[in-house]
C-alpha cells in the first residue's frame, strides 16, 4: 500500500475544494453576510493547510493499483465532506456538527436530502456552497483532477493506467471505458459536456425571468442531480416553464454521458441502438403516463397532471429530488411506482444514481441465459449488449453488487426501524439515502425533512449515501483489514 501517495493525491483533494470555496465566499461578501463569510473563509484556509500537510511529505513513487485507487476515493470522499462541513459549523447556522455533516454528504453525494425545514434560513453564500457540493459531486473530484491532468495522466501508458483506477472507482456503473485513448482527455470530454449542458441550463433559466442566484443553484442542483432548494416548497413556487426546463434537464443528465460525445462526433446509429437509453426512456415515459392517470382527478387540467408527474418521475428516476407537489400525498400506485423509481435510477456514467438501467438490463439478460442454460445444457450462450458480449467480470461485479446492496439495504432498515417509526418512513428513508434520491415519503417526504431522526440514525444514512455514490465497492474496501495489509 503505497500510503504517502494516497496522502499526497487526498491533500490535493483538499486544496481543490479549498479553491472552490472561495466563490462562495466572494457571494457572502457581495450579499454583506459577514459572519458566513468568516466562516467560509476560516473553512477554506483550514481545508487548504489540511492539502499542504497531507503534500508534505513526497511519495517515495508515484506508483499506485487498483487497491489504491479505491482507497484514495473512498478516504477522499469521506474527507472532503468533512471539511465541506465545516462553514455550517463555523457560521453556527446549523448548531450541530452531525447534521452539518449530513448536509454536505447529502451534498456531494448528489442525495439532496435535508435537515433544514426551510433552506431560506441559511445565508445567501452557504446556500450557494450548499448547491455546489452537488454540481462537484456530480462529475466527481477525482474526474475533475484528472480533467487538469494534476494526477499525472499524461506519463505514458502507466499513468493513465493508474488513472483509470481512480475513474473506475469514483464513476457510476458496472464498467468504465474510456471514450477516447488517453485518460485525461476522457475526464475533459466529460467536463466539457458537463460545463456546456450547466450553462445552456443556465441561459434557459434565465430566459424564463428566474433570479440570476436561483438560476446558478438550481443549475447546479440539476446538473448534478441533486436537488437541493432554495425554498421549503422546493421547485413549486417556479413558473410551468421554468419547471419544464427542470423537468427535460433532469432528464438529460440522467442519461450516460457517453452518448453526448457520441452526437458529436455524429455516431447516431450508436445513439438509436444503446439498449440502456431506450430503456431508460421507455420506462420514465410509460410510469409519466401511469402515475397521470391515477392522479388525473386530483389536477385542474390534463396538461397541469403531465408537467406535475413529468416533473416527479423525472426527479425521482433521476435521482435529483426536486419537487412541485407533495407525491406523498398521490394515491397508493402512484407512490408505488415512485419507490421502485427510486431504486431502478438512471443510466450509467451519467450523474444520477439508483441501481443503473444497465444493470437491470444486464440481470434480465442473465437470467435469460440462466434459463436457456437449464433447457439446453449443452448449448453455450453468451449475453450481449449492444451487440457486443458481456465479460463474465462484468456480470460477476453486477451479481456482487446486487447482492451486497440488497445486504446493505436490509442492516440499513432494521437499525433505522429501532427509531420507532412508521414502515414508509423508514422505508424510503434507507432508499432515499441508498440511492442518492433525498426526498422520501411519509415522514421524510418532499414538504418534511430528515431533522426527526437521532444523530446515530443520520450517520447511518450519511453511509448509505457514500455507499451509494460510490456504488458500494470503494467503501466496503476501506472496512477490510486485507486492504492495508503491505503484501495483500
Amino acid at each position: 500500500m503505497n500510503y504517502r501517495m494516497i496522502a499526497s493525491i487526498v491533500g490535493r483533494i483538499l486544496c481543490v475544494e479549498a479553491l472552490f470555496l472561495v466563490p462562495a465566499v466572494l457571494v457572502s461578501i457581495y450579499y454583506g453576510e459577514n459572519s458566513a463569510m468568516r466562516a467560509l473563509l476560516l473553512s477554506a484556509l483550514f481545508t487548504f493547510a489540511a492539502g499542504l500537510g497531507c503534500m508534505a511529505i513526497p511519495p517515495k513513487t508515484r506508483g499506485y493499483y487498483a487497491r489504491e485507487g479505491f482507497v484514495i476515493v473512498a478516504l477522499g470522499w469521506i474527507i472532503i465532506s468533512f471539511f465541506g462541513a465545516l462553514p455550517f459549523y463555523l457560521s453556527g447556522e446549523i448548531p450541530s456538527f452531525v447534521d452539518c455533516l449530513f448536509e454536505t454528504v447529502s451534498g456531494f453525494t448528489t442525495t439532496g436530502a435535508s435537515i433544514l425545514s426551510d433552506p431560506q434560513d441559511l445565508s445567501r453564500g452557504l446556500l450557494y456552497w450548499r448547491s455546489f457540493t452537488h454540481w462537484l459531486g456530480g462529475m466527481g473530484v477525482l474526474v475533475f483532477l484528472l480533467a487538469v491532468d494534476t494526477l499525472g495522466a499524461r506519463r505514458g501508458q502507466r499513468g493513465s493506467g493508474q488513472s483509470m483506477h481512480l475513474l473506475r472507482a469514483e464513476s457510476p456503473g458496472p464498467d468504465v471505458g474510456k471514450l477516447v485513448p488517453k485518460m485525461h482527455r476522457t475526464a475533459k470530454i466529460l467536463y466539457g459536456i458537463y460545463i456546456g449542458m450547466t450553462l445552456l441550463q443556465m441561459l434557459l433559466l434565465r430566459a424564463g425571468g428566474m433570479a440570476v442566484f436561483d438560476t446558478v443553484t438550481t443549475a447546479f442542483g440539476t446538473a448534478g442531480t441533486g436537488g437541493f432548494g432554495l425554498y421549503a416548497d422546493s421547485f413549486a413556487g417556479y413558473s410551468p416553464y421554468l419547471q419544464w426546463v427542470v423537468t427535460i434537464f433532469m432528464a438529460l443528465f440522467g442519461v450516460n454521458f457517453g452518448i453526448y460525445y457520441l452526437l458529436l462526433t455524429r455516431d447516431m446509429r450508436s445513439v438509436l441502438h444503446n439498449e440502456e437509453l431506450r430503456l431508460y426512456l421507455g420506462i420514465m415515459l410509460l410510469s409519466t403516463f401511469a402515475i397521470a392517470w391515477n392522479v388525473r382527478p386530483m389536477y385542474a387540467s390534463l396538461g397541469e397532471t403531465l408537467r406535475h408527474c413529468a416533473f416527479q418521475v423525472s426527479s425521482v428516476m433521476t435521482t435529483t429530488g426536486f419537487s412541485t407537489v407533495d407525491f406523498a400525498l398521490w394515491p397508493e400506485f402512484s407512490r408505488t411506482v415512485l419507490l421502485v423509481l427510486m431504486v431502478l435510477g438512471a443510466c450509467a456514467g451519467s450523474t444520477g444514481g439508483g441501481i443503473k438501467m444497465i444493470r437491470l438490463l444486464l440481470l434480465g439478460k442473465g437470467l435469460r441465459s440462466e434459463l436457456g442454460r437449464i433447457i439446453s445444457p449443452r448449448l453455450v450462450r453468451t449475453t450481449h449488449l449492444g451487440g457486443k458480449p458481456v465479460g463474465e467480470d462484468t456480470m460477476r461485479g453486477v451479481y456482487a453488487f446486487m447482492s451486497t446492496y440488497v445486504a446493505i439495504t436490509v442492516a440499513s432498515l432494521l437499525l433505522v426501524s429501532l427509531s420507532g417509526y412508521d414502515t414508509e418512513t423508514t422505508l424510503s428513508a434507507v432508499f432515499a439515502c441508498l440511492n442518492n434520491i433525498g426526498p422520501g415519503l411519509g415522514q421524510v417526504g418532499p414538504a418534511s425533512s430528515y431533522a426527526l431522526f437521532s444523530a446515530p440514525i443520520k450517520l447511518l444514512l450519511c453511509l448509505d449515501m457514500l455507499f451509494g455514490r460510490l456504488e458500494i465497492f470503494p467503501l466496503l474496501m476501506i472496512f477490510l483489514p486485507s486492504t492495508w495489509r503491505r503484501n495483500s
